[in-house]
Parts: structure tokens; sequence; C-alpha cells
């Protein structure tokens, strides 16, 4: 059903396609990646291609790499994804890391086991196997989700925890705003409510406002990069599809990196 509301949005009601107008500082080239959900196999090999690009593009005096948050969940190995992204595999470039839901419902259960049904409800159970712990698939009763809880908590490096706690909400460059869900049409940046910032879906996927910024953005699905006079979406399911996103913007040039 989701699928379906996703591809009605897209043919009748989404804002006009089209590479929205926008620019980067100059001197200054920016690698931005989708939701990568558990997939560390996809996230080191697009690394892989990020460094090639770096090797074969004019120089510049400034790259960022951002990620666009949801590193955690649905795919096989979300501990893997966090000891990547800790280990700063591209040093060359200034990292920002955004905080997606999935990420702030796993720390949500980490502090409080009545989370745990709605975590398990959207992939929940992946991230715990992936730190070794392995509850039922089935339903869980509040006292196993309090015994998985405390399980994890000794299982989760105190690093993963730090880290996961320390994420951005977003981040501004140039004409560009990114941040993980979205924005509220019509209100201000400095007035947006955090929880819309890694929530919202419709309202903003609809919306034909132009923000203050075109925002760089994931957490909805598509099989393409979804550009958009307002906003580009990178979230392209990499968990399901093996295709993981990097948005490449360089002054006003637009393209992009994928691993597949």
């Amino acid at each position: 059903m989701r699928k379906l509301a996703i591809n009605l949005l897209r043919r009748f009601a989404m804002p006009a396609a089209g590479a929205p107008e926008g620019r980067v500082p100059p001197d200054c080239r920016v690698y931005a990646i989708g939701d990568i959900h558990g997939r560390c196999d996809l996230l080191n090999a697009l690394h892989n291609k990020i460094r090639a690009d770096i090797a074969s593009a004019n120089p510049v005096g400034r790259m960022y790499l951002i990620y666009i948050g949801d590193y955690v969940d649905r795919g096989p190995d979300s501990r893997g994804v966090l000891e990547s992204l800790l280990a700063a595999p591209l040093p060359e470039c200034q990292t920002v890391a955004l905080r997606g839901n999935h990420d702030q419902i796993f720390l949500d259960f980490l502090e409080d086991a009545r989370h745990g049904p709605r975590w398990f409800g959207i992939g929940g159970l992946a991230t715990a196997e992936s730190y070794g712990a392995n509850p039922r698939k089935t339903a869980l009763a509040p006292v196993e989700f309090e015994d998985l809880r405390a399980h994890l908590n000794r299982l989760v490096p105190e690093s993963h925890r730090v880290f996961l706690r320390g994420l951005a909400l977003h981040f501004t460059l140039g004409d560009y705003f990114f941040v993980h869900a979205g924005l509220r049409p019509g209100l201000p940046i400095a007035r947006q409510d955090p929880h819309d910032m890694i929530w919202i879906r419709n309202r903003f996927l609809l919306s034909r406002r132009r923000h203050e910024k075109i925002v760089v953005h994931g957490h909805n699905r598509f099989g393409e990069p979804d550009l958009r006079f307002n906003r580009i979406g990178i979230d392209t399911g990499a968990y399901a599809t093996g295709r993981l996103t990097c948005l490449v913007l360089e002054n006003g040039d637009i393209r992009f990196l994928a691993t597949n």
C-alpha cells in the first residue's frame, strides 16, 4: 500500500520535476549520501566511488561528506555501518552526520523498552541481531523487550551511543538545506519542529512552496533520486534495492554516484 501511495503521489500530486536551481559556495564540493539502513557493504562500495571521484575530479578547496540519516534497521549490518562512520573513512572531507528517525528510535529504545514494538515495526530486529542479540521474531511481551533493552545496552559500544546522541538535525550550505525527512511548508527554518525534520512525509512531499533553501532529504524511498524545484530526495531504498545513492553538488551542478 505504501508503494502504491508513493506512486500516486509522484503521478498526480507532487510538484513538477526538474533540477532545482541552487549553488554551493565557490571552491567547494558536496557528497551527500542517502539512507543506508544497515547496508555496510553498499556504504563501503560508495565510499570507494567517492574516493575515485575525488581522484578524478578537479581539486577543490573544501569537500563535505554529508550523511542524511537512517544508519540502522532493516539491513543486515547496522553495527558495521556505525563502525564505518566512526572510522572517518574519507578524512579529506569535512563530515556531517544527520539524525534520522530510525537512529532516534533506536536510541529511544535503549533508554525505554516501551519503544520496542514501534522499533521492531520499522526494522529494529535487524539492528538487534547485528549486535549479537537473538530475540524471538514474533511479537515480544513487555518483559521480553525490557530484557532485550538491558542486553543491548551491554552489547552496544558506548562510542555508538555517543555518535547517535551527537547527530545533527540539519546542515546548511549555500542554497541547500540538508535534513533527514524535510520541513513543514510555510514555516521558517528557525521555527521548524525537530520531530518534523526526522518524520514528516506527505505535507512536505506534496508542497509546491519554495522553501528558504532547496531541501536535500531522505526518508521517502524512490527508485531514482527525486529532483523537484524545491527539494532533492536521495533515499533509493538501499536495504531492498542494493542502490545507495550519493548526490554531488559543485558550483551550480548536480550529479549522482550510486552503487548500481
